[in-house]
């Protein structure tokens, strides 16, 4: 029998970005905008793209390798491995799959989730419903993207907000602190305001939808904006209410990386001072399902994280879909 007071806990995290840049100095080249105008309205000043030959897949093992080797486990230790990406290598089979190949862990289930830029939120949702009930004990959690392969480097709204990257985590059981509460949800009137059109049983692939630049990311961002100005906050306020907590007992907030005015709105909801929002942003831009796992992977790198700190994530996304959680810190 399960004790009632198991719960999941994240005992290893691990990221992989791409060695090559893109600044704002290089998109002022390629399409009209400006450095200033980039900074001023997003925060971002660079962003990591990988390789031609590179895959979601690939950078996804690397951050994978450094989660299991920061957790302290083999590969095949793992009972499951949960994906999350909009950028699959193939619509199937799963890049869950690829990388449990690549990873050698044996037959275990593997299944990639789709839910935007609140992917990897969703992904350890999920995986702690399996180590609550007592049916696993290791689960690899992924958000991995290549978003510069899905991005319109003519459309100058949208280029110059996306990167590269992949973040990983090891969900584990504890009977102290871990995962104590999670807040998802969606709102499917939006979805038409953050897509890619093509590609899909809507829009098969053919000349005319590669002639329309249908294949790339499309977004309405001043819909988006607001969506995200008000969905980041509540669901932070939400998730910390669902734990029997208060805003001024959380030690660290790790937002969806997405707009440095989105994150300060959040952050001024929750009535936290600079010094407990973590921020990468100017760095890597918006690499989605990415975002999350990366920045907490840094801020461990950081020393900002110890066991018995309160840990908020949350992060909005294409659905439109929020997910948020709180974490009691502790790895075991």
């Amino acid at each position: 029998m399960v004790s009632k007071m198991r719960r999941a806990t994240i005992t290893g995290v691990g990221k992989y970005v791409p060695e090559k840049v893109i600044t704002n100095k290089d998109l002022e080249k390629m399409v009209d905008t400006s450095d200033e105008w980039i900074t001023s309205r997003t925060g971002m000043k660079k962003r990591h793209i990988v390789q031609d030959d590179e895959t979601t897949a690939d950078i996804g093992f690397n951050a994978a390798v450094e989660a299991l080797n920061d957790a302290n486990i083999n590969p095949e230790d793992l009972d499951l491995i949960i994906f999350s990406t909009v950028t699959p290598d193939m619509l199937f089979p799963a890049t869950a799959c690829l990388l449990a190949e690549r990873l050698n862990t044996g037959k275990i289930p593997a299944f990639d989730l789709e839910a935007g830029c609140s992917g990897f939120v969703y992904g350890i949702s999920v995986a702690a419903q399996f180590i609550e009930t007592g049916l696993f004990n290791n689960i690899l959690v992924v958000g991995s993207e290549t978003l510069s392969k899905i991005t319109d480097w003519e459309d100058r709204s949208t280029c110059v907000l996306f990167g590269d990257g992949a973040g990983a985590a090891i969900l584990q059981p504890t009977n102290k602190g871990g995962l104590l509460a999670f807040d998802l949800g969606s709102d499917g009137s939006g979805g038409k305001h953050l897509k890619l059109p093509a590609g899909g049983s809507l829009k098969p692939s053919s000349n005319k939808t590669i002639e329309n630049r249908e294949h790339y990311i499309k977004m309405d961002g001043n819909p988006v904006f607001k969506f995200a100005v008000r969905i980041m906050g509540q669901s932070s306020l939400d998730v910390i209410k669902k734990a029997g907590l208060k805003p001024e007992d959380v030690d660290l907030f790790i937002p969806h990386q997405a707009n440095i005015r989105i994150i300060k709105a959040a952050a001024n909801r929750l009535n936290l001072t600079h010094d407990k929002v973590f921020v990468n942003l100017p760095e890597y831009g918006n690499t989605s399902s990415a975002s999350i796992p990366i920045a907490l992977t840094e801020a461990k790198e950081d020393g900002l994280i110890k066991n018995g700190d309160i840990i908020v994530l949350v992060a909005f996304g294409a659905g439109l879909t929020w997910a948020s959680t709180i974490i009691d810190w502790n790895e075991g």
